[in-house]
């Protein structure tokens, strides 16, 4: 907006003029009881700064805690047992599986009056599966933080911590 001011004569400067009534009209204007009143404005400018009201300081604290880890473990375990055959073969048998055996067969040349083939025994595998709760003590870390809100003047205003 721009500031208007009105001359002793009651003109107003700026760029929006009036046309002003001469000192005759003046009069006449008057007497029907109108008066030109000046007309003020006051402006108000608002400013922000940043202050310091205080400082946060945040620390971390790891503790330590002592529990039992629990865990189901599988252990696998093989059982051999030894089949004596004692039988002469022409070729030598494959390993095979029969159920949840799997067998492998053991041969041994003999000399005699003649070659043969011999099977002297089969080894008989089988696999065991079991599976058992263990516990186990474990240390684990955990953190937890302190936050303290400090005065500009160094004191503590207040403190938050969270759960241990």
């Amino acid at each position: 907006m721009g500031n208007l001011t009105t001359s002793r004569h009651g003109q107003h400067s700026g760029s929006d003029q009036t046309p002003v009534p001469d000192e005759a009209d003046r009069r006449e204007a008057r007497t029907v009881a109108e008066e030109i009143l000046p007309l003020v404005e006051e402006t108000a400018t608002v400013e922000k700064r940043e202050v310091v009201t205080g400082k946060v300081r945040v620390r971390t604290i790891t503790d330590t805690l002592e529990e039992l880890a629990q865990a189901n473990l599988q252990t696998e375990s093989i059982e051999v047992t030894r089949m004596p055959i004692d039988r002469v073969v022409e070729v030598a048998p494959a390993v095979r599986t029969e159920n949840d055996v799997t067998i492998v067969p053991v041969l041994e040349e003999v000399v005699v009056v003649q070659k043969q083939l011999v099977l002297k025994e089969e080894l008989h595998i089988r696999r065991r599966v079991e599976t058992g709760a263990v516990e186990v003590p474990v240390t684990r870390r955990k953190q937890r933080a302190i936050v303290e809100r400090v005065a500009p003047d160094g004191s503590t205003i207040n403190t938050e911590r969270t759960d241990p």
